[in-house]
């Protein structure tokens, strides 16, 4: 990390970072509102950096920011926690590689509780598994007949069960989700807490509120974070939705001294 000297010498700027969930937050809002965010980080780089902290895949992911509109984050808390990487690039490629030393504790936590897991919930009535596949966890969708006391009985395995989005059920290694990977990787990297902004809109986004860092609960949360998040000082809850949002608390919590616009 760098530190910049303002002209003044009276003050001294430590590095931002964003570290934002996809859908509905860093992907959400208007055009216009999309466009002059992503403008404003990719003027501000490398003093301004990006991370993803997200349910999505890492082939997702590299594929989302193949064509140039969206911009490539540094690095990518992928799987709701359970995948840590670091993002190469090369003209025409983007690749998700996992940093295997901070995956450690996730893969040994995780061991074999897939297959186990998987045939305690086969036929549960309402449920079925994503087609993705992944390495440290199970996802499922649901519809309007699951019953959540249904998944009960996986919890005797030792993971966590995190249900969201109104459609979602995760399958994930006992106390690994967003919020403790993200903090794996910025002890890794030697970022002061301080600086960091972490965004996100629904339930599996918590435990990135709940660590404590300057937050975005963007608007058109879904009402169980709003409600599990009220409480947090630093978790506000934003007006603007999407990446409008982001910009409402890069300004609300005086991240950084030339903030992108809140209008266009």
């Amino acid at each position: 990390m760098t530190q910049t000297q303002f002209s003044s010498g009276a003050e001294v700027r430590r590095d931002m970072v964003l570290a934002t969930d996809l859908d509905g937050t860093f992907l959400g809002g208007s055009d216009a509102d999309r466009k002059r965010l992503y403008a404003w980080l990719r003027d501000m780089a490398p003093d301004v950096r990006l991370i993803f902290v997200t349910g999505r895949d890492p082939a997702f992911i590299a594929d989302l920011c193949r064509d140039g509109f969206v911009p490539t984050p540094e690095y990518v808390i992928g799987d709701v926690g359970t995948t840590i990487a670091r993002v190469v690039t090369a003209p025409g490629k983007v690749a998700i590689e996992p940093i295997t030393a901070l995956e450690a504790e996730i893969s040994a936590t995780w061991a074999d509780c897939g297959d186990r897991a998987r045939a305690l919930l086969r036929d549960t009535p309402g449920m079925w598994e994503q087609s993705v596949p992944f390495r440290y966890r199970l996802s499922y969708q649901y519809d309007a007949t699951f019953r959540p006391e249904t998944v009960d009985r996986v919890r005797e395995l030792g993971v966590d069960v995190l249900i969201s989005h109104g459609c979602f059920v995760d399958i994930l290694p006992k106390g690994i989700s967003k919020g403790p990977s993200l903090l794996r990787l910025l002890g890794h990297l030697s970022i002061p807490q301080d600086t960091v902004l972490v965004a996100g809109d629904t339930l599996n986004d918590l435990s990135m509120f709940q660590t404590g860092l300057h937050g975005a609960v963007v608007g058109g949360a879904e009402a169980e974070l709003l409600a599990a998040t009220k409480d947090l000082p630093r978790a506000l809850h934003c007006t603007a939705i999407g990446a409008a949002g982001i910009i409402e608390a890069i300004h609300a919590h005086n991240l950084h001294p030339t903030p992108p616009e809140i209008y266009a």
